[in-house]
């Protein structure tokens, strides 16, 4: 509560201010739980994907929050949060990479085990001879 006006919250005071402090921290702390999140070693898939899209989402609100003017920890915390996004670009190509090796592999694996179950099946008729005498 502010001094001058004890019956009213701090953003009532200053419209913004709490609002602009908090969206930074907020957005600050979201990226560091992204980037512990991408560091684990891979867990189950699934939930690491829907964990890491929710984070977005969420940053990505954030984002839209955060409005000048800024204190001087919000511009701290702002350096921070962009050497932190370059950490976070480096971790989601790199989870990308490795979500499309395995697809890959499963596309190969796919396609090796219907050639096994039916070698037959692609045969190319290029350069057969068909007789067309009676």
């Amino acid at each position: 509560m502010e001094a001058g006006h004890p019956d009213e919250p701090p953003e009532a005071v200053w419209p913004g201010w709490y609002g602009v402090v908090s969206a930074v921290k907020d957005f600050y702390e979201a990226t560091l739980e992204l980037i512990q999140i991408l560091q684990k070693p891979l867990e189950e898939r699934d939930e690491k994907i829907l964990k890491v899209e929710e984070l977005l989402e969420k940053r990505e609100v954030l984002m839209k929050g955060i409005v000048p003017p800024y204190t001087l920890e919000d511009a701290e915390l702002g350096r921070q949060i962009v050497q932190l996004n370059t950490r976070l670009d480096q971790l989601l190509i790199a989870e990308k990479i490795w979500i499309q090796k395995d697809i890959k592999n499963l596309q190969t694996k796919k396609e090796s085990n219907t050639k096994y179950v039916n070698p037959y099946q692609n045969l190319s008729t290029d350069g057969m001879f068909y007789d067309k005498r009676k």
